[in-house]
Parts: C-alpha cells; structure tokens; sequence
C-alpha cells in the first residue's frame, strides 16, 4: 500500500462541493483525491493510504457509513470525518458510533472544515509521537508542558471527570483527545460536543436523544451523544454556556450514570467518561448564579490547567516545527531570522491555536522559499520593552535560533524587572507568565 503524506480522500456526488473542498485543502498546503461514489473510493483505499477521508454521508450507490465501517474492519487507521445533510444530529451520532472521526454539517462552512481537517492531521501526528515516544504526546519541553504531560499520563489511568480550563486556543480539546487515547477506553468513541453551539431548545434531545413520536417531526427513535459515547468519552466544551435547566438534566445524568430520551417513561445506564472544558472562569460562573454549584463539584473532580502560551514560550521553535511539517509536509519555506525575532516578541493571545494560524497564513502569502517578518503580518500584542523584528533586525547567520531566542527572552525579564523595580512576581505578571515558570527563565539564563 502507498503512503500518502498529508493527503486526504474526498468523496461526494456533487463535482460543486468536491471542487471548494479540493480548492480548500490545497490553500492549506493539502493534496486530495476526488471521487463521487464508494466504490471508487474502495477503490483508492486499496491502493494508498490517506491522513483523512472526507466523505458525504448521501452517495449514489451507498453512503458515507459504509465507508466507515470499511475503513474501520480493514484496520487502515484513517480518520473519516462524515458531511451530513442540513445539521442532520442523528446522521451525526449515527456516523460516530460506526467509527467517524467527525462530522461537519450542509452548507459546508470552510472554518468548520479547515479545523476539522487540521484536528485530524494533528490526532494522527499525535498517535506517531506516541509510538515513538512512549505516550509522550505533547508538543514542548517546557517545565508547564512536562507537568500537563505527567498529569495526563496519570489521568487516563483514572475514570474520574476531569474539568480542563486555559484559554482559547490553548489546546484542550487535544488535552481530553490524549487522555482519551491513553486510556483504557481508548478503542470507543470521543465524541466532542460544543455546548454552546446547541439551540437551547433542541439541546435535551441532541444529548439524551428522543423516542419516536416525542414531537412533531420525531418519525424514529433516535440517539443522542451520551448514548454514542457509550463505552468511550463524552467531552463537552464550553460548559458554562449551559442553560441552567440543562445543567439539572447533566448532572442527574452524570450522578445516576443514566438518561431519559426525550419522550420516553424509562431511563437507560450509559458509560461514558465525562470531560469538560471551559476558556471561563467557572467559579465565578458558579459564584454569579450561572452555574451550578453542585454541577461544578461533579464535573470538577479533577482540574487540569492548560498552560498559555506566554508560560511555555521556549516550546515555540518545537510548536513552529511541528506546524510547518503538518502544513508542508517538510518541503515547504522556512523562516528567517527577522520571522523568529517577530515571533520571540509577539505574547500569542490567541495561543497555540493563533500560532497555528499565523503560520498558515504566511505559508499562503510569502512569495519565495523563506517566510520573514512581514509575511506574519503580527500585531500589536508585545512583550514589554521589546521592538519588532524591523527595528532590531537580525542577520541571518549571525547566530544560532537558540541564542537569538535567549537574547529576546533575557531582554524581556529585564526589561519587566526594570518596571516592576526588581519586584519578581509583579514582572512574572506583566510577562503573562507564573513566578515558577520565571524563576526557571532566570535560572536557565544564568540572570542573578
């Protein structure tokens, strides 16, 4: 079987969709095979192997299901992401119990489906790091890193709920996928759903699903999400956008480990494990009225805190590199030294995530075989007392990327020392980062 480095398998009847999915991919540096029916796409599985297969779930001689379970019984380890018709939610949960990686719904939004494509390359480098590595799945070398790293070792070794906070874009998704992927439910479902996403009125039947004739338009029982993650994990994101009625329904669903289809008189066991996630802070949620105090001690039975990344800036050139290969395929440009320089100043408060696109988008915009500062087009959000790449420009070859970063880093804890007048927790704070993680910069710099 050929391997195909970062190249996906699109399947849908319409040449329309296939040709803004092809166009869409191949922005984002991705090549893509284009088939309008399962067997042509049985046949390509035959013959190559792929990072992702996209697949509609309506097709003329079957549908996208069949081709998960295929991909499924043949062991081929591709994640299939299944496009269902007009946000069709028990398409969805159909697709991820037979084995979908994802799914996103008709009119296909291109934000959905470049996030969704970057999710499954970043799971399938994330599984390589692991046969490699022995579990080490995160990216970094930062003391924060090593210590989330730890934890989620420790965690998937549990059955616990697992309450995950940081900001937007720090990764916690990616942190839930890999306690999932350690653990002994590793070989059942993740299913991730956005909680704020979900109309209130439809969100009791999307998560406990509903029995035929419970409302107008109910013409079959259907399943919802905690039925689909039977056996695996259920990750529910944003949490605190939970209306409160709901979060009665949770947490009788979370304490009774059963639910109640929408319409039904008998309640169900489900097995699942519960993770959630929130960019807000849930205490003051729970403290303002707009979360249940005895929801938050349910799901928060353990908190893993993803760092930001302004606390685990070293890890950057290991964030870059491991981006650049997922775009490119490592034969794409590299970065100058006025690109790192930009890059060491710039304090990512959109984290990793904001990283991510940054880097797409200079990948796209620079003209030649080398990404500099302008192509970045960085904004405003700076370390304290440090100038742009422009102003303070570096040769390139001059030094190495290791110096040039610790140069911009000691220039950076000097300059917040001089503001806060030597006060080490007050320049940990202007620095957006923890007075450990500064005493360990200092350290490592040999800064008295």
């Amino acid at each position: 079987m050929k391997h195909t480095e970062n190249r996906i398998l699109v399947i849908d009847d319409e040449a329309d969709i296939r040709e803004l999915i092809e166009l869409t991919l191949t922005r984002m540096g991705l090549d893509a095979d284009c088939v309008g029916s399962v067997e042509e796409a049985l046949a390509m599985l035959k013959g190559n192997r792929y990072q992702l297969c996209l697949t509609d779930m309506r097709l003329p001689d079957g549908d996208g299901l069949d081709i998960v379970r295929h991909i499924g019984e043949s062991a081929l380890d591709t994640p299939v992401a299944v496009i269902t018709a007009y946000g069709s939610a028990e398409n969805a949960v159909a697709a991820l119990k037979v084995g979908a990686f994802d799914y996103i719904s008709k009119p296909v939004s291109l934000d959905q489906l470049r996030t969704l494509v970057k999710s499954a390359l970043r799971c399938n480098d994330d599984e390589n790091a692991d046969k490699v590595k022995g579990g080490a799945m995160t990216v970094g070398v930062s003391p924060a890193m090593a210590q989330v790293s730890a934890l989620i070792a420790k965690l998937a070794k549990s059955q616990a709920p697992i309450y995950i906070s940081g900001e937007s874009g720090s990764g916690k998704e990616l942190a839930a996928r890999q306690i999932h992927a350690q653990s002994a439910r590793a070989k059942q479902l993740f299913v991730p759903v956005n909680c704020g996403a979900i109309p209130e009125n439809l969100m009791e039947s999307e998560f406990f699903g509903y029995r035929k004739g419970a409302f107008t338009g109910a013409d079959s029982d259907r399943e919802g999400f905690f039925q689909a993650a039977r056996g695996g994990t259920l990750f529910l994101d944003e949490v605190a956008d939970l209306p409160l009625l709901m979060q009665v329904k949770l947490l009788r669903a979370i304490q009774e480990k059963k639910v109640r289809k929408v319409g039904s008189t008998v309640e169900e066991p489900v097995d699942v494990r519960i993770m959630c996630a929130t960019h807000k802070d849930l205490r003051d949620c729970v403290e303002k009225g707009a979360f249940r105090q005895d929801l938050y001690y349910r799901i928060n039975v353990i908190e893993l805190r993803i760092p930001s990344l302004r606390e685990r800036r070293e890890d950057i050139p290991a964030l870059v590199e491991s981006i650049m290969r997922r775009l490119t395929g490592g034969v794409g440009p590299r970065l100058d030294a006025s690109a790192w320089a930009d890059l060491s100043t710039y304090t990512f408060p959109g984290n990793v995530r904001e990283l991510e696109n940054i880097l797409e988008r200079a990948t796209a915009l620079c003209s030649g075989t080398l990404i500099g500062a302008a192509d970045l087009q960085l904004g405003d959000a700076r370390l304290p007392g440090l100038a742009a790449a422009g102003e303070d420009a570096v040769v390139p070859g001059t030094e190495t990327l290791e110096d040039l970063l610790d140069r911009v880093e000691r220039s950076a804890i000097l300059s917040a020392l001089e503001q806060t007048k030597g006060n080490r927790t007050a320049a940990a704070r202007v620095l957006g980062v923890s007075f450990r993680s500064l005493r360990y910069r200092m350290d490592r710099l040999n800064m008295e």
